[in-house]
């Protein structure tokens, strides 16, 4: 006889309530973009809120302290690109009018090192690797549209720049509130587990974002200082494109390795191996002492997972998704952590009740099957 079931209606319904939301969600990927950019910003400043609010008056309202923050980031950020900004510019416009000669130059591939018993090809190798040059050649003007349409593209969305810290400025004053709100929604044992999910992604993104913002000023600090003494042209193009790609996981800073050896191989750079011998020391650097030192909780995924994020990211999402794949991999795991420890509290407290009900039971049989007393005896007597 057909019945309905209860528990199989709820798991259907569950799913379907999932799946409408990852659509809404890849529907309106844009607008979430910018609120997963807006989240970040706010995980920037908000150490500098809560100093602002150490020393804020009472009588002072909260809004005040937030706004004050944000008017000293953006006159740094101002600054900074006062400073840095104008050279980055030039240098860019001269590396873009200097790349087909660039691309032609024989200078690279006459110092190519190679082994004893592969001299004699030399000649052979040397023309495979110009014809393969001149084809890249051959490509950079689509390649130069295409990367100028992006650019028009990304002007476009300058709006981004605006809504971004309005949206961070809103986040950081409501966010105490809306979470409150959403935890009173549910019942006390998914209360405890999500408040204890939304602790450890607050840790997790905190360390995240500002690690990556570290790393970056880190990168751009140390590569533009490093190339400067060494004399590699570009370098502060080179240093500011490695600060950039930073943000990218595991893909990013192997291509701004390669991209800086390359530009610097075709522009004459005679000293290639003590400019390649610095990168891979600094990045020895980076990967085991500052990365972990700044990473040194929240963000534990391993190597197979990332690698799986950055794959799934770049085919969702392109950069953006590359960027974003780390954390939502380490806040996957978070959410499935808590849940799991959450389901295994629930069996451990329901084996504790089946245990003390069945201890119960058992102590009621014994005292029915036990022998009467003498006291019971006597009082059987004297009724």
């Amino acid at each position: 006889m057909l019945g309905f079931d209860f528990r199989i209606a709820r798991i259907t319904w569950t799913v379907f309530l999932v799946a409408l939301l990852l659509f809404i969600t890849y529907t309106i990927s844009s607008t979430v973009l910018v609120v997963v950019f807006a989240v970040f910003f706010s995980y920037l400043i908000y150490p500098l809120v809560e100093q602002i609010e150490r020393i804020r008056p009472a009588r002072v309202p909260r809004t005040v302290s937030i706004a004050l923050v944000f008017v000293l980031v953006i006159v740094i950020v101002s600054a900074v690109a006062a400073i840095f900004g104008s050279r980055i510019q030039d240098e860019a416009l001269h590396l873009s009018e200097q790349l087909p000669a660039l691309l032609k130059s024989n200078n690279l591939v006459n110092r190519i090192p190679l082994p004893g018993f592969m001299e004699p090809m030399r000649a052979r190798i040397i023309g495979f690797v110009q014809d393969q040059l001149a084809n890249g050649t051959d490509q950079a003007m689509p390649l130069a549209k295409q990367f100028g349409v992006g650019i028009m593209h990304a002007a476009s969305n300058l709006i981004y720049l605006v809504l971004v810290p309005i949206l961070s400025f809103l986040l950081i004053k409501e966010a105490p509130a809306m979470r409150d709100e959403g935890l009173s929604w549910l019942n006390s044992a998914n209360r405890r587990m999500w408040d204890g999910i939304i602790k450890d992604l607050d840790v997790l993104l905190s360390k995240y974002v500002r690690a990556m913002l570290f790393l970056s000023i880190a990168t751009f600090i140390s590569y533009s200082i490093a190339f400067s003494l060494m004399g590699v042209p570009y370098s502060m193009l080179l240093a500011g494109f490695a600060a950039v790609l930073e943000f990218v996981p595991f893909a990013g800073p192997l291509g701004a390795s390669v991209a800086a050896l390359l530009v610097a191989g075709f522009s004459g750079y005679d000293h290639l191996l003590w400019m390649l011998g610095f990168i891979v020391g600094y990045r020895l650097f980076q990967d085991y002492v500052l990365n972990p030192y700044l990473m040194s909780e929240g963000v534990e995924v391993s190597p197979l997972m990332v690698i799986i994020g950055l794959l799934a990211g770049d085919q969702l999402g392109g950069v953006a998704g590359i960027f974003l794949s780390v954390p939502v991999m380490a806040a996957l795991k978070i959410v499935f952590v808590r849940a799991s420890a959450a389901r295994k509290a629930r069996r451990a407290a329901e084996e504790r009740e089946a245990q003390a009900r069945a201890l119960e039971l058992e102590k009621a049989a014994a005292a029915a099957a036990a022998p009467p007393t003498v006291v019971q005896v006597n009082i059987e007597k004297q009724t």
